[in-house]
């Protein structure tokens, strides 16, 4: 969240950070509550001091024989001290509530614009495949192929659920030990395997709540939600902890399994694997110094953008634009791969860097240096990357004529050795 004398101080700065995002911001409210709370503090104090003052009057002339002399107006005066307490604890809350409902500012750089049409295309890399017949559709490729078993993943869940079977299955696994090889052996990051299910006060941390509830599954039982990906358990981690500025930049990769209800995307992507309510991702989040977080940024992007590039997918790489960026981020890229039996581009990962709006709803905090003050870390994450949309790149780029499966150099260790599906 951003700080309230941030928003005290710079309150067109974020009002103009909001409408370019397309989101509210109670702006307005906010001000008159700190105006408000401002008021009852000094009040608050002033009346304690009175009270201290008559308390201690009321024990010298109890010293001096007149006990109970000024004890009623002592009583009336702590009256009024509790009441202005209450009130003013009451004022603290609604702050707090309303300072979760203002979105991040987004950084300069950031373009302006509503929508998908507004992203900025920065790079591309590689080439679409040519193709000497007319490419087929992940879904026809892996249903003849055994790899997906649609009908009875909704036997066993509903729609928007996937199952996938041998071969897929196994290609699935693959990708996901190379992306998480790739992390831990030469890009740096320390792999985690975090809870899948997390407390309420983890998913305000990171900007899921209150305003996406509605898009989260949640579990009464405990007030726990699953994960609607890893970077919800892992920038946690440090939640309410100051860390060490020598540890800097601090770099965790984590495959998990992820939850979404998909509440606001009616009628998309209803048929493959594409848009489910459950599937997998390899998360990169890292945790640094506030001058450095745009240069992580720019490593996180480069870190994803390295798979791709290993499985020989052609993509892009878009700046996203204020209005398709997103609540808590403050700058965003999205990496799209492209699928040529679907003729599009698929969106694989999303690259954000988030200032220190998550870590102030976290509490995550570092030290400079001994004896210095902290100072609120600044926090990113992105998908290195998401597996389902990953796999329908491949599966559709490596087709031949006659159905079968090519498999990428890069994957055929992890399949011990195996050149073709099909």
């Amino acid at each position: 969240m951003l700080a309230l004398a941030f928003i005290r101080d710079h309150p067109e700065l974020v009002r103009a950070g909001a409408a370019r995002k397309g989101e509210p911001a109670p702006v307005d409210e906010l001000l008159a509550l700190d105006q408000e709370r401002r008021r009852l503090v000094g009040e608050e104090e002033g009346l304690r001091a009175e009270q201290r003052q008559r308390s201690a009057d009321v024990g010298r002339r109890a010293r001096a024989g007149e006990p109970g002399a000024g004890t009623t107006e002592l009583a009336r005066l702590k009256s009024r001290v509790q009441a202005l307490e209450a009130r003013r604890q009451a004022v603290d809350a609604e702050l707090d509530r309303l300072l979760l409902l203002v979105p991040n500012v987004p950084h300069p750089s950031v373009p302006d614009g509503a929508g998908d049409d507004d992203n900025v295309v920065v790079r591309t890399w590689g080439e679409p495949r040519r193709f000497d017949f007319t490419p087929r559709p992940h879904y026809e490729l892996g249903e003849r192929l055994g790899f997906f078993d649609f009908e009875r993943a909704v036997k066993l869940a509903g729609s928007r659920f996937a199952l996938l079977r041998g071969p897929g299955a196994r290609l699935e696994r693959a990708l996901t030990s190379l992306m998480l090889d790739l992390a831990t052996r030469e890009h740096g990051y320390e792999e985690v395997a975090p809870p899948y299910m997390v407390h309420r006060a983890c998913m305000v941390g990171t900007g899921n709540l209150p305003k996406f509830e509605a898009d989260a599954f949640h579990v009464v039982e405990g007030d726990r939600f699953l994960i609607p990906t890893a970077e919800v358990p892992v920038t946690n981690l440090y939640r309410d902890e100051i860390l060490d500025g020598d540890r800097l930049p601090i770099r965790h990769v984590a495959w998990t399994p992820c939850w979404r209800s998909e509440a606001g995307a009616p009628g998309l992507d209803t048929r493959g694997y594409i848009r489910l309510h459950q599937f997998s991702t390899v998360e990169l989040v890292a945790f640094t110094r506030p001058e450095r977080s745009l240069d992580e940024l720019e490593r996180l992007v480069g870190n994803a953008e390295a798979v791709l590039q290993a499985l020989g997918l052609a993509y892009r790489v878009r700046l996203m634009c204020a209005g398709d960026m997103g609540f808590a981020q403050w700058k965003k890229y999205d990496l799209d791969v492209w699928a040529p039996g679907l003729d599009r581009f698929l969106e694989v990962s999303s690259c954000s860097c988030f200032a220190d709006f998550q870590a102030r709803r976290a509490n995550i905090r570092f030290r400079p240096g001994p004896g210095e003050r902290p100072q609120f870390v600044h926090t990113l994450n992105g998908s290195g990357l998401a597996l389902p949309r990953t796999l329908d790149a491949v599966v559709e780029t490596y087709q031949e004529a006659d159905g079968s499966i090519v498999v990428p150099q890069v994957l055929r260790g992890y399949l011990h050795g195996e050149d073709r599906i099909g």
